[in-house]
């Protein structure tokens, strides 16, 4: 693997990698989570990860799927806010006021307007909407349940599973933080007029008012949603967002103690997620990143640039745990197309890759003349198996 990079800001911090041979480093937060995972909301770029990836049971985060469902029935026109739904027994008994639950006190066999009920779901997180909601929606909660691990898998969450809309214990329902922040921003972006809901304070019904259960809503510090959870096996966490001076992101965190612990620790990464990056532009649009070697060519390498601007989240501090990479399977084959697919540019904070941009070529290789070739192929023969 051969490469050159031509950017005179992007040697200050890619050197330092590129004579490494891992990019392992130690985290520049820590957290007692267990599991802890966050982004940056404009772009995407994962700012911090710990065993993100890790199977959980969703517990009441769940719902934020159950939302998914109802807020993309509702962009797309299946569904209206003034729509009613009826509280079957079913809803009362597993969800309402005789189940010991998160409930927003529906009482047994009433009409509820869908935005009441969506209210009560991400306010209240209560069980009895989410199976008002999945039973008008699907027939049974079990139909509405597959659904949701449709939508998962149609908008590229690849093992969060679903098997009832509530989030309460069930065989074979789980997700990871990594899922749940990428759900969440996903909601954020796709349905901002829905989104507004997770922000509500509080929400009355049934003559009964309840605060929002999400405990960073008041503490002034720009937070808007999203949903609390807990459960014996993974125990506490959270999904949240917080906006500050133009910066957003968004963190799902789980593996807490108690709501106490989980509120400090979610209060302390988010802050510093908004408060220690600055986004910096190290490339700009149609320039050269640096180059691969090229097998065959008439040139023995090839420039290569994205498709547009590059942008990096710089660490405020401990700059030097910012390294990066260019990856890519070489050398090239020669012909090179321009635009050709060839690598990424892979940027780590700490020990977490934080970001991956592609990278093309920047102009076409034809060929080489058969002497050319000879002595590359002979140069692959001797120094090939180093790679």
């Amino acid at each position: 693997m051969q490469f050159r990079l031509l950017h005179p800001f992007a040697v200050f911090f890619l050197l330092s990698l590129l004579l490494t041979l891992s990019p392992a480093q130690a985290q520049l937060f820590e957290t007692k989570a267990a599991q802890a995972f966050m982004i940056d909301a404009d772009t995407g770029t994962v700012l911090f990860s710990k065993d993100a990836d890790k199977p959980i049971p969703p517990a009441s985060m769940a719902k934020l799927m159950t939302m998914e469902v109802v807020f993309n029935a509702l962009k797309s026109g299946r569904l209206k806010l003034d729509d009613t739904f009826v509280v079957s027994e079913n809803a009362w008994r597993k969800g309402g006021a005789p189940s010991g639950t998160s409930t927003m006190f529906a009482k047994l066999k009433s009409a509820i307007r869908l935005e009441d009920l969506i209210q009560g779901v991400t306010v209240q997180a209560a069980n009895d909407g989410c199976i008002v909601i999945a039973e008008g929606m699907a027939g049974s909660e079990d139909n509405f349940a597959g659904e949701m691990t449709e939508r998962a898998r149609q908008i590229g969450l690849k093992t969060s599973t679903f098997v009832n809309s509530t989030g309460l214990p069930a065989d074979g329902q789980q997700t990871n933080v990594r899922e749940l922040a990428q759900l969440a921003l996903h909601l954020w972006r796709e349905y901002p007029d829905f989104y507004r809901y997770y922000g509500l304070k509080d929400f009355t019904w049934n003559k009964i008012s309840q605060r929002n259960r999400n405990p960073l809503l008041a503490m002034d510090i720009g937070a808007d949603g999203l949903a609390v959870g807990a459960s014996e096996t993974s125990g506490f966490g959270i999904v949240a967002s917080v906006s500050h001076n133009g910066t957003r992101v968004i963190a799902a965190m789980s593996g807490l103690a108690n709501d106490k612990e989980r509120a400090e620790e979610a209060r302390k990464l988010l802050d510093w997620g908004v408060r220690s990056f600055e986004k910096t532009e190290i490339f700009a649009k149609d320039e050269v990143v640096g180059e691969a070697q090229v097998f065959g060519g008439m040139k023995s390498g090839v420039t290569l640039k994205a498709k547009g601007p590059i942008d990096i989240f710089l660490p405020i501090t401990n700059r030097d745990k910012l390294t990066a990479r260019i990856i890519y399977t070489g050398p090239v084959a020669a012909p090179v197309e321009e635009g050709q697919p060839v690598g990424a540019l892979r940027v780590w904070i700490g020990d977490t890759l934080s970001q991956e941009t592609p990278l093309f070529a920047a102009e076409s290789i034809s060929v080489g003349s058969l002497p050319q070739r000879a002595l590359d192929a002979v140069k692959e023969l001797a120094i090939g198996w180093l790679r």
